[in-house]
């Protein structure tokens, strides 16, 4: 296995392929999952052939094709970390690749893994390569198809990006749906989840009168426990309208719950992905405090539809631009819709307490690092609060 390659801010340089539109498609299965993936693929000069890498990891490489032409062994080269293609069309190609993945034994949680019975994707900051060969930067952005097909008694719940244009059942008791996400995004805002989930459901109006539907995904006897999660929800949707001049701009907007889910939330386009202890909440149980962070962070994620999803990152050393200013924004929703002066107390408590320690010890960090090696390792509380230290 060759060794993780420490990459600088100063060496970087724009893509030399850009991607128009991605159609995957999902064999979900017990053993193993087959990804089939297309990709409408063009030079940024036209005319100029140069070496397409494309990153990938725990992948099975099943076959290759360039305008519907198997590639022979010496067109491209394989590694543990990439896929080369040595001599691609110096016009725009299509590119379709065949892996074979097994989220069942993922146990990093990155890109599609299997828990508790659900499939479940990560792909923030770097997951999006564990499930197919890709150029996985942020400033790839491509307009994506996702078809999913799963036996329907274990799995009938498929859920991805954008809006469902079409479903329905297949031979052997198995079922698909298709996916459209109209807008172009990074692979880091890829999102699919496949289980036996229920949903509260729910409508907003937007400020042009168009009606979205809202469904929030959870294990069935968890539905009672999103009331206060569709409340937030359509709280920070009119919120955002009203004081950024912000619309949703899809028909259904998804967010889906799950026990296992390995960060707190994911941003994902119109599919937000949660750790249940950030959605439910009953009065039995739940304090004050865990109201206002369920209120914080579904706003928090929403939010992130614009600035982060439609207005994103060029690389991974500007993640502080979309954080930092959607932490300022879940911060002006919280203080509007409760107390500025009582949020303003626990934003900078939060701050001595953790961020300060952390600064003064050996995680300190700059706000832009200079490089990296893993980038996971930068989502701290140095990326995240410290745009609080002079609102």
């Amino acid at each position: 296995m060759d060794t993780p390659k420490e990459i600088f801010l100063k060496d970087y340089k724009m893509p030399d392929y850009y991607f128009d539109t991605v159609e995957l498609n999902f064999i979900l299965g017990e053993d193993k999952t087959i990804v089939h993936s297309k990709i409408s693929v063009y030079p940024r000069i036209e005319g100029t052939s140069c070496p397409l890498v494309l990153n990938g990891s725990d992948l099975k490489l099943l076959s290759i094709k360039v305008d519907g032409r198997d590639l022979k062994k010496e067109d491209y080269h394989l590694y543990s970390r990439h896929l080369t293609l040595s001599s691609p069309p110096g016009i725009a190609f299509v590119l379709e690749i065949d892996t074979e993945i097994q989220p069942q034994n993922n146990t990093s949680l990155e890109g599609l893994y299997k828990t508790t019975g659900t499939f479940c994707t990560q792909c923030e900051a770097e997951g999006f390569r564990k499930i197919t060969f890709y150029q996985d930067r942020p400033d790839v952005m491509a307009r994506y198809t996702c078809r999913v097909e799963a036996d329907k008694s274990l799995y009938p719940v498929l859920l991805s990006n954008g809006n469902l244009i079409e479903q329905g059942d297949l031979e052997g008791g198995r079922h698909y749906v298709v996916w459209v996400d109209p807008f172009k995004k990074p692979c880091y805002l890829f999102a699919l989840v496949a289980g036996q989930l229920e949903s509260r459901n729910d409508t907003f109006v937007t400020k042009s009168g168009k009606t979205v539907s809202l469904r929030i995904w959870t294990p069935s006897h968890d539905v009672p426990k999103t009331a206060h999660a569709m409340y937030s929800l359509k709280a920070a949707m009119k919120w955002d309208e009203e004081v950024f001049g912000l619309e949703y701009d899809l028909d259904l907007f998804n967010i889906v719950a799950v026990p296992d889910f390995n960060m707190g939330a994911m941003e994902n386009k119109s599919l937000n992905i949660f750790n249940s202890r950030l959605v439910l909440a009953s009065p039995e149980t739940a304090s004050d405090g865990d109201y206002a962070a369920i209120l914080g962070v579904i706003g928090h994620e929403y939010f992130h539809n614009w600035t982060g999803n439609r207005v994103t990152c060029r690389d991974w050393f500007q993640l502080s631009l979309k954080e930092g200013l959607t932490v300022f924004r879940d911060q002006e929703f919280s203080s509007d819709l409760g107390s500025r002066t009582v949020k303003r107390i626990a934003d900078v408590s939060r701050l001595r307490n953790y961020q300060f320690p952390q600064d003064a010890g050996p995680m300190a960090h700059p706000v832009r690092p200079h490089s990296y090696i893993k980038m996971d390792n930068f989502y701290t509380g140095e990326i995240f609060c410290f745009i609080i230290i002079s609102v």
